[in-house]
């Protein structure tokens, strides 16, 4: 009964704090579309597109509008985005986005990750090309017919649109995204989230002991407060 009870509190803890960090990515989100473009969101698609990631994850509503009033403040923290490339073990290629009020901490962080698992910090350019930037939206579909719907946004950026039980994604160029949100938003098509997404052009196929490996370096990445998404080539 015990080893049940700690296990389950183990469960909730690591639920806990899966949530707590991606407030925290959400926050900073938050703070760097107000710093770049003012506190209301009908004149900030990035804060709009915030605000919708947040209550897709869930994020309280005071909670949100806390950060928007805190990033208004000449007290909030100026975070700097960066981007940091690198080779894992095995040669499987990693992007890591950061966005950092301390990009000196932030370097020496990343490159003692890389290091400590056998791989390797890079120079910029150095495994991007290995990426195509996109666009992903979820959207909310109900009651639409994908065919029409696919028609209707072709030239507004559409490169693919696909649905599950969990929603439809619609897929654009990184360079349409802003074109393709305010087309969503103008034909009234509920968004629920907005990514900015890495998709490698080929992968790398490995044992599970080496995707293991792996497993555990992205794992020390996302763990660090400073990083807001990883990316690779692992199959």
């Amino acid at each position: 009964m015990g080893r049940i009870f700690e296990k389950r509190k183990h469960t909730m803890f690591a639920r806990f704090d899966k949530m707590a960090k991606a407030f925290t990515k959400i926050g900073k989100e938050i703070a760097i579309a107000v710093k770049q473009a003012g506190a209301d969101p009908a004149g900030n698609p990035r804060l709009r597109a915030a605000i919708q990631n947040a209550k897709s994850i869930n994020m309280p509503k005071d909670r949100v509008e806390a950060a928007i009033k805190r990033a208004s403040g000449k007290e909030e923290k100026d975070f700097e985005e960066s981007t940091f490339e690198g080779y894992g073990p095995y040669g499987i290629a990693m992007l890591i986005e950061c966005a950092s009020d301390n990009n000196t901490r932030t370097v020496a962080n990343i490159r003692m990750y890389f290091s400590r698992s056998n791989g390797a910090l890079g120079t910029n350019g150095s495994v991007a090309f290995m990426f195509e930037r996109k666009g992903v939206f979820t959207i909310d579909s109900t009651g639409r017919d994908l065919e029409e719907l696919e028609l209707d946004l072709i030239d507004h950026g559409l490169e693919e649109i696909n649905k599950d039980e969990e929603g439809t994604y619609i897929y654009t160029d990184f360079a349409d995204m802003g074109k393709m949100q305010k087309a969503l938003e103008e034909k009234g098509i509920p968004i629920i989230s907005t990514q900015k997404q890495r998709f490698p052009t080929t992968t790398v196929e490995l044992n599970e002991a080496q995707q293991a490996e792996i497993n555990a370096l992205i794992e020390k990445f996302e763990d660090d407060d400073d990083v807001q998404a990883v990316y690779h080539n692992m199959k």
